[in-house]
């Protein structure tokens, strides 16, 4: 591998500090936004109060400042958007609606609708901010600088600097700079960053570490294996930027929506300026002045606010938890599957299998013999074969078994010498079909029954052991299985496991329909056929066969311990491989569309009670300015419960 690949690109470093500028910038115009609606409002508070003392030219000069101070943020937005895209917009509408206020006579009233509208869009302004701070949090997580260990001795360099196989110090109470193994100590690890657990996690040699979770306890000698603008950390931001950008299609209909209405209502205003007056008999000054009134309570502000806030507030509120989506779609989506077909391993369980039964043979003792088998497989490099170790670890120490000539029989097992013995240790051909059908009354037939690998330990070449291995479900699933029956979405588990296998885990984790012996291209086949049932579904997975299903289905969910391919074919991920944060993103995704449903509702009902008690000459300027910029702030806020509730993920 080449230096110039090796070397870690300065652009994570430089688009970190450019993502930092950019969010002190968007605070900053938050709090200018606010501070000049405000003043807008105190302006328009003393002159309205004053109005008997004031001469007529500075009580207009006070009205004009206001108008200049209060709309200088949205009319320039607006007057921008127009030019740019070549359309009209919301902000179009208010500031004509302010105009014609003045025009006919009524300043206050026109500079009470600036002063609700700069309020609205500083309340907005502040919505994205907040939304925006799962970005600017994360990327302020990320170490700039990391203590190099090398030939010179320990120092510090940047971590664009590093190159993969660099060995890095990590003191207690640092934060990681980049992801990696670690070759030399041991440490509680924070890794809330990454996943949304609060708990830590207990690490030693080889575990894997992540960019930007914290070393508590312990100093770390980490080996580095990728490059920052490959870490898990900067695909989380990533991710998240990408979502935040992405735009559901409730969000684009209004968008597209918002255009076409701000023409209809401006051609609906010229129309009301004169109709009325030839027609109803009304003054052509009280034919203009609700035509003014309708140009404000018509315009869409409310409607057009009903559905950003509440998707970028769900999105941030995910990614805060471990969830990470990619994109509003996705949360508008999930709420719809109808059923959810899962991965087994990995997925519905651990990955890696486990001990569950160990039966040795009456003659021999229990704590020699999985101590020696521990011992011998720890040689060994296949993932049964560390299975052993690890159980033999947890009953006794290794280091007293002494191993000589052991050898490895590919796809069959391995022998070795302990105590001047030979031991062998695998699969039931290799230690003897028949005996090992027999060996404690066919024991080994119930074990596989269940779903388990048996693997038989031999000594001298009678078989004293057998041990039951097991890829474990996951304490969530059941959990998780159990919420998604409840919430009405029908659960199928894929896999290339055989029957036993598949029914096994199928019924200990609770799921009623399975298919095993499941390849690739199949689980795509499967996928396809359960669009066809049940309309809308999801696929969870985690490995690289996993990917062309994650793509075929609906949603596709990546476990945050996948693989690359898995991570970037899915529309969210689980950062913390808990099945049970998809149901708790359902349930999220429910109140983010109900929410969004509300606004446009309630948006829609405001605006026609407005236009109606308009036209029947009952609605005045003052009022429709209020209950106009008022539903604005109101389906804001609502949106905004998505982004502090916290039970809505946990």
């Amino acid at each position: 591998m080449s230096v110039e690949s090796n070397v870690f690109n300065k652009q994570d470093i430089n688009q970190k500090h450019d993502i930092i500028k950019n969010n002190l910038i968007n605070k900053v115009k938050e709090h200018i936004e606010l501070i000049a609606a405000l003043l807008s409002g105190f302006l328009i508070l003393i002159t309205w109060s004053m109005e008997s003392v004031l001469s007529q030219p500075l009580w207009v000069s006070l009205h004009i400042i206001a108008f200049v101070i209060g709309g200088y943020a949205k009319a320039t937005e607006g007057i921008t958007e127009t030019i740019k895209n070549k359309t009209l917009n919301v902000e179009i509408l208010m500031i004509l609606a302010a105009i014609g206020s003045v025009i006919i006579g009524y300043w206050t009233e026109g500079a009470i609708l600036i002063f609700i509208f700069a309020l609205s869009g500083a309340l907005e302004t502040y919505s994205m901010n907040k939304s925006n701070k799962a970005i600017s949090s994360l990327m302020e997580l990320q170490p700039e600088e990391a203590m190099l260990l090398d030939e010179e001795g320990a120092r510090i360099v940047s971590v664009s600097s590093l190159k993969i196989n660099d060995i890095i110090l990590v003191k207690a109470g640092e934060r990681i700079p980049a992801d990696g193994v670690i070759v030399k100590g041991a440490s509680a690890i924070d890794e809330s960053a990454i996943t949304g657990e609060s708990m830590p996690v207990n690490k030693d040699n080889q575990y894997e570490v992540y960019g930007g979770t914290v070393a508590l306890d312990g100093t770390l000698h980490v080996k580095i294996t990728k490059k920052p603008t490959e870490t898990l950390f900067q695909k989380i931001i990533e991710m998240v930027q990408s979502a935040q950008e992405e735009k559901s299609p409730s969000q684009l209909f209004i968008e597209r929506f918002e255009s076409k209405y701000v023409y209809g209502v401006l051609i609906v205003v010229g129309i009301m300026m004169f109709l009325p007056y030839l027609a109803f008999n009304w003054t052509l000054s009280e034919s203009i002045y609700r035509a003014m009134v309708l140009l404000v309570v018509a315009s869409p502000c409310a409607l057009v606010a009903s559905i950003s806030p509440a998707t970028l507030s769900a999105i941030s509120n995910a990614a805060r938890k471990g969830v990470l989506f990619k994109g509003g779609i996705h949360v508008e989506n999930l709420s719809h599957i109808k059923a959810i077909a899962l991965d087994k391993t990995g997925t519905l369980t651990k990955g890696k299998p486990e001990v569950t039964d160990v039966h040795v043979h009456s003659s021999m003792d229990e704590t020699y013999v999985i101590a020696v088998v521990g011992a011998i497989e720890s040689e060994s490099t296949h993932p049964l074969a560390q299975a052993n170790t690890t159980f033999s670890n947890k009953k006794e120490k290794l280091s007293s078994i002494e191993v000589y000539n052991m050898k490895n029989v590919s796809g069959n097992g391995v022998t070795a010498i302990v105590d001047d013995k030979k031991w062998e240790i695998g699969k039931p051909d290799f230690v003897g079909k028949q005996q090992s059908s027999e060996f404690l009354n066919g024991i080994a037939s119930e074990l596989a029954e269940q779903g388990k690998t048996v693997v038989f330990a031999k000594v001298e070449g009678e078989i004293v052991a057998v041990f039951a291995l097991k890829d474990t479900v996951r304490k969530t699933t059941k959990k998780a299985i159990r919420k998604l029956k409840e919430l009405g979405i029908h659960p199928v588990m894929l896999t290339g496991d055989h029957e036993l296998t598949a029914k096994a885990v199928a019924q200990e984790a609770g799921i009623d329909q399975y298919i095993a012996d499941c390849l690739p291209q199949e689980k795509v086949e499967h996928v396809k056929e359960l669009r066809k049932k049940y309309g809308n579904i999801a696929m969870v997975g985690d490995g690289i066969n996993d990917a062309p299903a994650l793509a075929s289905a609906n949603v596709g969910v990546a476990m945050g311990e996948g693989t690359d391919v898995a991570l970037e074919t899915a529309d969210i991920v689980l950062m913390k491989n808990d099945l049970a944060r998809i149901t708790n993103s359902i349930s999220l995704s429910s109140r983010m569309n109900r929410i969004v449903k509300q606004n446009i509702f309630f948006s829609l009902t405001v605006i026609l009670i407005l236009i109606t008690t308009n036209y029947l000459q009952i609605l005045d300027l003052p009022l429709g300015v209020i209950g106009h910029e008022g539903s604005t702030i109101l389906v804001i806020l609502n949106g905004l419960r998505l982004l502090r509730d916290p039970s809505s993920i946990t």
